[in-house]
């Protein structure tokens, strides 16, 4: 929203200035311009589906006034139920403006505008034009908003004279009321619509769905795609987060299932009063799942205490299905990225490690060098204080430069820089801090781990989802079950085949691309509240700074691009208490599904009997 001062306070000069400044500065933008009093209620709405309804030519609409003793087919439209006027109509009248200012005399500044186009443009106020009419309704000293029901006042575009900003807010409550009646009756009639042309179908009435108007349920297409119902009371639900059998009913859920609740009961009320009355007593079993076409669904099973007229009462269960339907999907403005960004990539790397790079870089080869991928690999060695003083007689990451040097060789426009960095505790936002420096402040970084398979779709997605000064992207990677547990005597599928048995890995926040000048304007925040307090560094990872300290989209979206065979990683003591504790569960969560756990356990006990 622009406020302009005009630095004056007559009236007929400040409507001169704002004309001006509206040709001078939006002449160009726009085909229509709206004028209207701060003391007047809009209906913004209404007045664009006012104009996308026009032609573009010159009109003068809005209420129309005659002047005092003037003739009747000169009018001007009153300032304060507002008016419309074309583009074509401000550019004409630049000409004359000053003459305007000079030569009419009056008081009132949608006179003095409304005369002025009239005597040097030739055009006079007019509330209709051709099929379009401008409808504004005067508002009395005790009008009642909410008690208001005139057709008069229901097709209003404006209303005037507001004198207080609580009248204000009761007229857009009114409004917002009617809006929403209205709109209730075309869905009814529309799913009335719906419902008769279903019978000219092949599949007749059957073929329509439920709720009418409403995508269809998902229908699987084999047995990975079945979406699962989730069970739950009033004070329990049967599917948690953090794995247990059933946790206690709070917060968001809890305010959903209540509302569902009350809901099932007032739709129960309005189907089947007055012959009964039902009040809200016991929900007995409670089902939902979310379909990704359609929304949340419900059914509920409630026990229901039902009065009839004649005062009797008796219990009632009934079975009841819901649905809350996917709003509108919102499309939001994001600046423009290309997937010709290059992609530093950083692998830091340990010890316990370096077992695991011979597979990197062949799929680094194959898929990034082969592929003449616009990307560039940096390892990062991170030494123990130990092997640190020992690198020149025994450096533990030999057989690791060694491959690259191999690499280089092979490729000879490859170079691939390492850094090494002696730490026993390797914090990811120590090892960022020294990366960071390294760079220029227009990197793309894409922080891998060891076990990290890279590809090309991954890459682009690293590229259009990481936006300079907008959003960093913290993939969530798809990590394969412990073979040995879920196969046991079977065959191991190939790769191919083996997303069906793993999962995604939510404890792991290794994977990560960002912008350096995001995260460098990140850090500086951090280190201004922190003080580079090496202890709570140490207990920080990357993901925890953009969250705290910057204002950026933080996208954290499950990433089946990104796939990594199973391992068992060495969890580093020394860390934070809750880093080493998600790596603990990252570890545990990953051996196999709680299925193929207790088949394996069932084995288990049935060899050992045996």
């Amino acid at each position: 929203m622009q406020i302009v001062s005009h630095g004056d306070d007559r009236p007929v000069w400040l409507m001169y200035r704002t004309i001006q400044y509206m040709y001078e500065h939006f002449g160009n933008e726009f085909d229509w311009f709206y004028l209207v009093q701060d003391n007047t209620y809009t209906e913004a709405e209404r007045i664009k589906s006012l104009v996308s309804h026009l032609s573009i030519k010159d009109l003068y609409l809005g209420r129309a006034e005659e002047f005092i003793g003037g003739d009747l087919d000169s009018r001007y439209c009153h300032g304060g139920y507002g008016y419309v006027l074309s583009r074509s109509i401000l550019i004409k009248l630049q000409q004359y403006l000053d003459s305007c200012r000079n030569d009419i005399l009056s008081v009132r500044p949608d006179e003095w505008l409304g005369r002025c186009i009239i005597d040097y443009i030739g055009i006079s106020c007019v509330e209709k034009h051709k099929d379009v009419r401008y409808h504004s309704f005067q508002l009395g000293k005790n009008t009642d908003p909410d008690k208001e029901d005139s057709a008069e006042f229901k097709k209003a575009f404006t209303v005037h004279l507001v004198p207080d900003p609580t009248l204000m807010y009761r007229l857009h409550r009114r409004f917002s009321e009617i809006e929403l009646e209205k709109t209730y009756r075309e869905i009814e009639e529309l799913q009335v619509e719906i419902k008769n042309l279903s019978k000219l179908t092949p599949e007749g009435e059957a073929g329509a769905s439920w709720p009418i108007g409403i995508n269809p349920p998902f229908k699987p297409k084999t047995r990975f795609e079945v979406i699962n119902w989730e069970y739950f009371t009033e004070e329990q639900i049967y599917s948690c987060i953090e794995g247990t059998p059933k946790c206690e009913l709070r917060g968001i859920n809890k305010a959903d299932i209540s509302d569902i609740i009350e809901t099932a009961v007032q739709q129960l009320n309005e189907k089947y009063q007055p012959l009964l009355r039902f009040r809200k007593r016991q929900l007995l079993n409670g089902y939902r799942r979310f379909d990704p076409t359609r929304g949340m669904e419900y059914t509920l099973d409630l026990l229901l205490e039902a009065h009839t007229q004649k005062g009797y009462s008796r219990t009632i269960a009934k079975r009841v299905s819901l649905l809350r339907p996917l709003s509108n999907v919102e499309i939001i403005p994001m600046p423009y990225v290309t997937e010709a960004t290059r992609v530093q990539v950083i692998l830091p790397l340990t010890v316990h490690e370096e077992g695991y790079v011979g597979n990197f870089l062949d799929t680094y080869s194959m898929n990034a060098l082969d592929m003449h991928d616009n990307m560039l690999l940096t390892f990062l060695f991170i030494y123990d204080p130990f092997d640190a003083q020992r690198v020149s007689q025994n450096d533990v990451f030999a057989g690791v430069k060694s491959a690259i040097a191999e690499i280089e060789k092979r490729y000879s426009d490859v170079k691939i820089p390492w850094i090494s960095v002696k730490t026993d505790v390797p914090s990811q936002v120590k090892i960022m801090d020294i990366i960071s420096k390294k760079h220029p402040v227009d990197t793309l970084f894409f922080i891998a781990s060891v076990w990290t398979e890279i590809n090309g779709e991954f890459l682009n997605r690293c590229r259009m989802n990481t936006i300079n000064n907008w959003q960093v992207f913290f993939p969530i990677h798809f990590q394969e079950y412990n073979p040995a547990v879920i196969y046991r005597e079977q065959q191991t599928p190939s790769s191919a085949e083996f997303l069906k048995d793993g999962h995604f890995d939510r404890r792991v926040f290794s994977e990560s691309c960002f912008f350096n000048s995001d995260y460098m304007a990140a850090r500086t925040k951090m280190a201004a509240d922190i003080l580079d307090n090496d202890e709570m560094l140490e207990s920080m990872e990357v993901y925890d700074v953009f969250i705290k300290y910057s204002n950026l989209h933080v996208f954290r979206p499950v990433e089946p691009g990104l796939v990594q065979k199973y391992t068992h990683r060495t969890c580093n003591p020394r860390l934070s208490e809750e880093v080493y504790h998600r790596c603990v569960l990252s570890n545990l969560e990953g051996l196999a599904s709680r299925s193929q756990l207790a088949l394996a356990m069932f084995e288990q006990e049935q060899a050992n009997s045996t």
